[in-house]
């Protein structure tokens, strides 16, 4: 599914609102986007949902992930697979409802 330009132009303002009080933004984005799923990488993705769980833009930043279809990186406190699942089950409730 394509976005239209006045959806690109919303998530493009609705980025620039909470990305302003984003906690990651004063620590290394390199923090979000660990190698792999084991070993180091662990430790660090428990870090960086540790920096989102003290966020006040968690909320909006999952949504966003979910609404761009971030598909690498901690987004909201979310990991790549926890994101994939809850497009899966949006996905399956959306068929119900069809």
């Amino acid at each position: 599914m394509a976005l239209s330009p006045s959806h690109l132009l919303s998530l493009t303002v609705a980025s620039a609102e909470w990305r302003r009080d984003a906690a990651c933004r004063d620590t290394d984005p390199d923090l979000f986007f660990p190698v792999g799923t084991t070993g180091p990488a662990i430790e660090q993705i428990e870090s960086a949902k540790a920096v989102c769980r003290a966020c006040h833009a968690q909320a909006a930043c999952l949504e966003y992930a979910i609404d761009t279809n971030q598909d690498s990186g901690i987004w909201g406190g979310t990991s790549e697979d926890e994101r994939r699942q809850i497009r899966k089950r949006q996905a399956a409730r959306a068929r119900q409802t069809a």
